[in-house]
């Protein structure tokens, strides 16, 4: 009998053991992040073999005629991405304050390059289109959509230094077209990581490292990692991009956001999920950014114009980074950051070309809106970069300079290095007056940080917020975070209650003892 209970015993135990694997099996198997390691991992195949089209078996002399052999198959796609951002350069926002205006590129001023009216043969090598070196260019003509931009996936197509959105005159373009696809990180890097005039000179998390970074870089694009393309998180309905930079837009549609995958409640752990109400994933998920190259941080456009026997120069550091460009003035880059943060809710305000301004402290050239009271607000982390560029003393509005040279004596200040000239031509192609005194002003400009994820056990410790000495979010107040902020009364009332708790504890044990020596009397 004996002998019979302990058998069904281990029995029991064998059984329960197997049933927990199976189940803790079945559980990783399903999970949600498991789910989508699986959806991302698997590849598109192509449905078609451009190789094998007769009109692509030829030699292409100019790009516009590659346009004509998509639109020939693809019908009517080139009419929606003539409808698109990437196309036009500028999308209708409610700007507070100011009403519904037209923003873009187009007449957006930033305080980098500070912006393409006038230097369009240079600035424009990122649009989608062929040829837009000027204000004749015509956006309705379809065949100066560039399909290739986007859906090269032979890694050989570039645009030309200075052409305006031409391609370089390497590009094999018949190769090209029939080596095209859905859009790789190539396709989106070559523009995004390298706006500003160089890798990672802009947001700080967009660089070259992530054409193939490692997965401590980001989780999401590393090849040992997820894998994964821009277009899996900003994908497109009809050639319509989701996603939006807040340089150029203000309003709160149409925005990536991690919930899309990982939902508003991605934890195990419930008090971690009752962070996100108040707090992006980005603001835990990544602790810092530009983890492999530097990123701009200062720009100082005072300096510019120095020369060394009468020629332009440049100078970097020993890492060798640009410190110093005679065409560009004086930079400061930082690496491997700890954010800023801010509230946010998704919307923004822009300084506007003719805005006028109060040189005595710096100049917002976008405003991101939040505040703890706001429902819609989260804390975000962000990059701020400052500069120093120019503006009409007497006006009080920026200048838009001209920089790129087309010909000799067009006023472009990289070949001529005078500032008088450079606004007296940049302010002609905005149409606003110069009154041909200038100076330079600081400028200020925000940049949320939502790419470079980190793995999950480097995401930010808890300690580093929860802290009263220097922790990540000092600087937002006007809430209360345990651990961080101190109330007297608070902490004097909490002691009490605490040093009354255990008084109540001995008290209590002591009279049970008591009672318990009394009752063992009376029993003797």
């Amino acid at each position: 009998m004996k002998k019979t209970i302990i058998s069904i015993g281990f029995g029991v135990l064998v059984l329960s053991l197997l049933t927990m694997l199976t189940l803790t099996d079945h559980g990783t198997a399903t999970t949600p992040l498991m789910k989508l390691h699986t959806k991302y991992r698997q590849k598109v195949t192509p449905s078609v073999d451009h190789t094998q089209f007769t009109q692509l078996k030829k030699h292409f002399s100019k790009p516009q005629d590659v346009t004509s052999a998509c639109i020939s198959c693809h019908n009517e796609r080139h009419t929606e991405v003539m409808q698109s951002s990437h196309w036009n350069w500028e999308r209708q926002e409610y700007v507070e304050g100011k009403g519904i205006r037209t923003l873009g590129k187009k007449n957006i001023l930033n305080n980098f390059c500070i912006g393409i009216s006038g230097n369009e043969q240079s600035c424009n090598k990122c649009h989608i289109g062929y040829g837009w070196g000027d204000k004749s260019f015509d956006f309705k003509n379809s065949l100066n959509v560039d399909c290739l931009a986007c859906h090269d996936n032979s890694n050989t197509y570039i645009k030309a230094v200075g052409g305006a959105g031409m391609p370089d005159a390497s590009v094999d373009l018949a190769n090209v077209a029939r080596h095209v696809g859905k859009p790789m990180r190539t396709n989106c890097g070559t523009c995004h990581f390298y706006g500003g005039g160089g890798n990672n000179v802009k947001h700080g998390d967009l660089e070259k490292a992530l054409f193939d970074p490692s997965r401590d870089v980001d989780v999401h694009m590393a090849s040992d990692g997820e894998d994964m393309q821009c277009v899996d998180c900003h994908t497109a309905r009809k050639h319509q991009m989701l996603g939006k930079m807040y340089s150029v837009s203000s309003m709160n549609r149409n925005r990536v956001e991690c919930e899309q995958c990982h939902t508003a409640m991605p934890h195990a752990d419930d008090i971690l999920n009752k962070h996100t109400l108040k707090v992006a994933c980005q603001t835990c998920h990544i602790p810092e950014y530009a983890k492999v190259n530097p990123t701009k941080l200062y720009w100082d456009w005072t300096t510019a114009g120095k020369l060394k026997d009468g020629k332009p120069y440049e100078e970097t550091d020993s890492t060798g980074t640009d410190v110093y460009m005679s065409i560009k003035g004086s930079f400061r880059w930082g690496k491997n950051l700890k954010p800023d943060y801010i509230w946010f809710n998704g919307t923004a305000s822009h300084y506007l070309i003719g805005d006028t301004l109060d040189p005595s402290v710096p100049v917002k050239i976008n405003t991101l809106y939040g505040s703890y009271d706001d429902p819609d607000s989260k804390i975000v982390p962000v990059k701020i970069h400052r500069a120093k560029q120019i503006y009409d003393t007497q006006y009080h509005y920026l200048i838009q300079p001209k920089t790129f040279s087309t010909k000799a004596g067009d006023g472009g200040y990289w070949k001529e290095f005078n500032w008088n000239r450079a606004a007296q031509e940049g302010m002609k192609q905005i149409n606003l007056p110069y009154s041909d005194n200038y100076g330079f002003v600081e400028t200020e400009m925000t940049w949320p940080i939502n790419h470079m994820v980190s793995p999950k056990n480097k995401t930010v410790p808890c300690a580093e917020c929860h802290t009263r000495n220097n922790g990540r979010i000092a600087s937002l107040t006007g809430f209360y975070i345990p651990g961080r902020d101190y109330t007297s009364w608070v902490e004097y009332l909490g002691s009490g209650f605490i040093l009354l708790t255990l008084a109540g504890v001995f008290i209590h044990g002591g009279m049970r003892i008591a009672s318990f020596r009394k009752q063992k009397e009376n029993n003797a």
